[in-house]
């Protein structure tokens, strides 16, 4: 029996053990906190700065050393999680995040706290493609992969508001320190449940990523990643932003070409080539291209136009949490068992357009239970019907030792697409900010003048925004067949005789 067919069999058996809800809760809550810390210090960032004299340079990249290792490690940590088994992957992982989680909070300069937070991103990188493939060997049974799936997801895409919330409530309460040692505990309780309650999968060792692959894949990402990030300081026709796109298009361009050729291939291509899981990733970056720049969009209404306080502000985006959840479990899992996720992710996408286009009706007068509350409810649909159903996509099919590198593929569209969104939102917003300033004569009070500017801001750009998500889903309805559980594992098959993965 060969290592594939042997894990295969190994996975059959283990899907059926009373306890693997429980590891589901378990490898859920870890990733849930690699997913918080995108977000939970971005609130605690000015208290950072002042306890540890920062300059204003340099502040940024307490944010922005964690995206980029995270984003640019994400395929070699999936790699690694085929080859070792995401058992010990999951485990390194999660110990080395916890380990920098607490050097974090315990800084005392800030080059200490931005190496920390890179490191972060290291072994977050490792954590995460594990925690799915996890997921994928706790549950063989196709209802109760769904059911899982729409759980897991639910907990996962609440991660970003989440984090903003908890960051804020630490930050105000406690310290901005406490924004990284919470990662210690809920880790330390993870890894203490692992071994009882998640199967040992067996690593392919046939694979071994070479050291040019992982260089351009995570040098190109990384390129990628802070080049959209750098658009809000300098604008989209800066020499540093055409710089950095370039590169990553040149590293990117490189690494596909490689993979093309090689026998043992950091990303195998046919794991790109299923049309039905190009539709999901493509969902995936469009569900998070449109949700960043949300978040984007909200912060300015509540904060600067509403004067919610952080903690407040954090607390008015618990019901797009809650529907999320409710839309994963209740009616993504319901559904997924019996109908094409393409008749899912479709009608997601549209809410995620729709409750985009509804920040046109705000003004200044705009209040939470008229107009916020019912642009969370849509939203939070959207997530929730997006989320489980392309993830069990991506995920259908997939060979045990793609398990892994596919996972990555996963979270680096949804990186991607989030960065992309967060970019454009945000220029769209500051150029017709500017242009309202210069084209109008400012009436009433300054402050009342920048309100309605800041309204108009996010006026256009969530028009374009939304108008972009809606394009794209016609293209993702029509990747994704409608008999997805035909579709990616007879193709997969056939690519892997095609193609073995054993030289």
């Amino acid at each position: 029996m060969t290592s594939a067919s042997s894990a295969e069999a190994l996975v059959l058996s283990t899907a059926r053990h009373r306890r693997r809800w429980a590891g589901l809760v378990v490898v859920a809550s870890a990733q849930l906190v690699a997913m918080l810390d995108e977000t939970v210090i971005n609130i605690a960032l000015p208290s950072a700065q002042r306890s540890l004299h920062m300059a204003d340079a340099d502040r940024q990249w307490i944010i922005t050393a964690y995206t980029l290792a995270f984003g640019g490690l994400l395929l070699f940590g999936g790699r690694l999680s085929d080859r070792f088994g995401p058992k010990r992957t999951f485990m390194v992982g999660i110990t080395g995040f916890a380990v920098m989680s607490a050097v974090g909070g315990a800084a005392g300069s800030g080059g200490m706290l931005i190496a920390a937070r890179a490191l972060q991103g290291v072994f977050a990188a490792v954590l995460s493609p594990s925690t799915l493939s996890m997921v994928t060997a706790l549950f063989a049974d196709k209802k109760e992969r769904a059911k899982a799936f729409g759980v897991y997801s639910g907990i996962i895409a609440s991660g970003a508001v989440l984090g903003l919330l908890i960051g804020g409530m630490l930050t105000e309460y406690l310290s901005w320190r406490w924004c990284l040692f919470i990662n210690v505990p809920i880790a330390a309780m993870a890894l203490a449940a692992a071994p009882f309650l998640l199967p040992v999968v067996p690593g392919d060792r046939t694979a071994r990523p070479n050291v040019p692959d992982i260089a351009l894949a995570g040098v190109g990402m990384a390129a990628l990643v802070f080049g959209f990030s750098e658009v809000e300081g300098h604008g989209w026709g800066s020499g540093r932003v055409l710089g950095l796109l370039a590169l990553s298009v040149v590293l990117l361009t490189g690494f596909v070409l490689r993979q093309a050729r090689a026998s043992q291939p950091l990303l195998p291509l046919r794991v790109l080539n299923d049309r039905n899981r190009a539709g999901a990733f493509l969902a995936v970056a469009l569900s998070e291209f449109g949700l960043l720049g949300v978040s984007l969009f909200a912060t300015y209404q509540l904060q600067v136009i509403m004067h919610y306080s952080p903690v407040k502000a954090g607390l008015a985006f618990l019901p797009m949490v809650v529907v999320t959840v409710v839309a994963a479990t209740q009616i993504a899992a319901r559904l997924l068992p019996h109908v094409s996720s393409r008749w899912l992710i479709a009608p997601g996408l549209l809410c995620i357009a729709g409750g985009i286009a509804m920040f046109n009706l705000m003004s200044t007068d705009s209040t939470y239970l008229g107009t916020i509350l019912p642009i969370w409810t849509v939203l939070g649909l959207g997530l929730g019907l997006i989320t489980p159903s392309a993830t069990n996509t991506v995920m259908l099919g997939t060979l045990p030792h793609d398990r892994g590198i596919t996972a990555a593929f996963r979270t680096t569209s949804q990186q991607v697409g989030g960065s992309v969104g967060l970019a454009l939102a945000n220029t769209l917003a500051a150029s017709a900010v500017a242009s309202y300033v210069v084209s109008h004569t400012a009436t009433g009070t300054t402050e009342q003048f920048t309100a309605e500017a800041l309204v108009h801001g996010t006026a256009v750009a969530a028009s374009w925004s939304s108008a972009l998500i809606a394009v794209g889903t016609i293209a993702v309805f029509w990747l994704i067949d409608s008999r997805p559980e035909t579709g990616g594992e007879q193709s997969d098959t056939k690519k892997e005789q095609d193609h073995p993965a054993t030289p």
